[in-house]
Parts: C-alpha cells; sequence; structure tokens
C-alpha cells in the first residue's frame, strides 16, 4: 500500500469520525432539550388538582398553562439577585448614596405631578384608607417609575419555572396557582406580563397579593392594577391599611443624636423572626416625648404628638441623620422588607409634599 494511500485512508476515517461526533451532538441536543422540556411539561400538568382545588376549571388550567416553556433566563436572574447570603459581620452600605439614587430630582419631580395630576382621586383614596396621598404615590414611584416599568416576563412562564426549579418551590407555586385563579375570575391571560420573580402591574403586586387586596378605584367592577392608575393606588392603599398603618400619624421623622447619647441604653435585646438585618438595626420603642427628653432634635424643628411611639435607626452610623420611625413605618416594611427602602418611601413622600 503506497503513502499515498494509506494518507486517504486515514483522512476518510477521520473524516467519518468528524461526522459521526457531529451527528451525536446534534442528536443528543435535542434529546436533552427534549428532556427537560418533558420534566417542566410534567410537573406543570401535575398541579392540576392543586389548582382544581382552588376553584379553577380545566379550561382555564389549560389556558394558562397553555405554550409554557421553561426559562432558563429567569432562574439565572433569580440567582444572580440571590446571591451569598451575607454574613453575620458584613457591613451594611451606607445609607446616603441609595438616598441619592432613589430619591432624586427625576423621582420628586415625576411625583408630583402625577400627585397633582390625580390629586381629587387621591384624596378619595386618602379617606377611604388613611393613607397619605404623597405615600401611595412615592411607592408607586419606586416600584414602577409611575408606571413606567412594569416588566415584559410572561408571568405564569415566569413562576413555573422558578416553582419547577425548585429551590423556591414553596413561595412560586402558589403564586402561579394564583395565577389561574385570577384568570378564573376574569382577569384576561394576556395581561399577565411583570417582572421575572413574578410581580405585576404598576404596584408589582405578587398573584397572591392581588387576589388578597387588589381594590377597584374607578368604579368599573374590575382591580385593573396594571392599566388602571387608579386602580393601583387605591390598591396600594388597601395594602398599607391592611398591614396597620394608622391615619394621622407620620412614618417618621429626622433627628439629630446628641454625641453623649447613650445607645447602649436603648438597645434592641429582642431577636427578629422575620427580616433579621432590618429590625436588628432598629433600638427599642420609646415615645416622642421619650426621644424628646433624651437630647434628640428633629431636623425639622417639629415633633410628631408626644405618645406616638417610635424606634431610633442610624443608618449612616452615628454623627449623622438619624430616623426615629412609627408603626407606619412597618407597614413600609410589609410592602418591601428593606430599611433603605421604606426610608426612601418615606423621603420621597415628604419631598413630593413640599
Amino acid at each position: 500500500m503506497t503513502q499515498t494511500s494509506i494518507f486517504i485512508i486515514r483522512k476518510y476515517f477521520a473524516l467519518s469520525a468528524a461526522i459521526l461526533g457531529a451527528w451525536i451532538v446534534a442528536a443528543q441536543a435535542p434529546l436533552h432539550a427534549q428532556s427537560a422540556d418533558a420534566g417542566f411539561d410534567a410537573y406543570v400538568q401535575s398541579l392540576w388538582p392543586k389548582a382544581q382545588a382552588r376553584g379553577v376549571s380545566r379550561a382555564t388550567f389549560d389556558r394558562v398553562t397553555a405554550g409554557l416553556r421553561y426559562n432558563s433566563r429567569v432562574v439565572a436572574l433569580d440567582r444572580d439577585n440571590l446571591g451569598s447570603p451575607p454574613s453575620p459581620n458584613t457591613p451594611i452600605p451606607a445609607f446616603a448614596p441609595y438616598k441619592a439614587r432613589h430619591v432624586d430630582a427625576a423621582r420628586i419631580n415625576g411625583g408630583r405631578r402625577v400627585h397633582d395630576r390625580l390629586l381629587p382621586l387621591l384624596a378619595r383614596i386618602e379617606a377611604r384608607t388613611g393613607v397619605p396621598t404623597s405615600i401611595m404615590i412615592a411607592i408607586y414611584g419606586h416600584e414602577t417609575a409611575y408606571g413606567q416599568v412594569t416588566g415584559s416576563f410572561d408571568l405564569p412562564e415566569a413562576l413555573a419555572t422558578l416553582a419547577y426549579e425548585g429551590r423556591r418551590r414553596s413561595l412560586f407555586e402558589p403564586e402561579l396557582i394564583a395565577t389561574m385563579v385570577m384568570v378564573e375570575r376574569g382577569v384576561p391571560r394576556d395581561v399577565l406580563k411583570g417582572s421575572w420573580a413574578g410581580a405585576f402591574g404598576y404596584p408589582q403586586f405578587l398573584p397572591s397579593v392581588y387576589l388578597r387586596v387588589a381594590e377597584d378605584g374607578d368604579g368599573d367592577g374590575v382591580a385593573r392594577i396594571w392599566s388602571s392608575e387608579a386602580d393601583a393606588i387605591e390598591s396600594i392603599g388597601a395594602y398599607l391599611r391592611n398591614a396597620g398603618w394608622r391615619a394621622g400619624q407620620p412614618w417618621g421623622v429626622a433627628v439629630n443624636v446628641p454625641a453623649t447619647f447613650d445607645r447602649a441604653a436603648v438597645a434592641n435585646r429582642l431577636t427578629p423572626t422575620r427580616c433579621p438585618r432590618v429590625f436588628e438595626r432598629h433600638s427599642r420603642w420609646r415615645s416622642m416625648a421619650e426621644w424628646r427628653a433624651a437630647g434628640l432634635q428633629p431636623v425639622s424643628g417639629r415633633w410628631p404628638d408626644d405618645d406616638v411611639q417610635a424606634t431610633l435607626l442610624e443608618p449612616d452610623g452615628p454623627g449623622r441623620t438619624a430616623y426615629l420611625l412609627t408603626g407606619n413605618y412597618r407597614a413600609i416594611l410589609d410592602y418591601n422588607c428593606s430599611n433603605f427602602y421604606a426610608l426612601s418611601v418615606g423621603l420621597l413622600a415628604d419631598e413630593i409634599d413640599r
């Protein structure tokens, strides 16, 4: 056999092996995808008994789940968002940079315009809920930039993906079924668009929250929080009212703390079970009269009523602006359990009121 013949044979076998390998890879990839899709589809279909128990018809179940696909982008966003749990010794960043980004001229001016445009409606909602008009608008601004950014993910698909992924199934599976209940009660399937984490509409409610507190603010019989500002703001007010908002009390007051103040005397001795890194930063509860007697001074020069109870938070540490926070601040935390979020909502509301 000549060298040329040997070369041709080797080249033939090499080419055949390459073609065979490429064929195997091409064949396996669709099979793997089909397997993943089959597992996802089987999981979604397994939810039918739970949906049926919530009053969902088979027609609605099929309408909501038709065409759902596993969305790897949703899972990636979820993992990026959760990250690694912070160590108890991890320093908490300063509030001032967050405040500068979230209580900025665009949100303040935009909030004032929306507030003025909707003032008659807002006044009626405040009369019904007890929640100040500016607080409702501040949450509207923080959640969706006054309705401009509401999310474009298909809600059932995002929730089904997160539930199937399994790490937080106990949270997302009930929310997926809640979307089916919404459709069963008349919410159009095609309006179920929102964030990758399942929040939707102008107030960014989870489906279960929509079912629990959403209210009709414009009198048409449907709480269309995805398209009606009246419904969205009425629902924000209802949420805060249900979370314990007390009419006539402020959310908090900015104060200066004297250099001689004994922080150990008011340190919180309780171990919070919910949002520990949020609540462990708060002091014990004291009346405004007691805080005044301890030498604290309001930045505005005005004190709330003496009997109003409040906790102390120094988000940027001693020597910087601190805040006395009332039970109404806790209602904002119920909406989003973050001190920075709740503080910026309150401060934006104050700016809208000016």
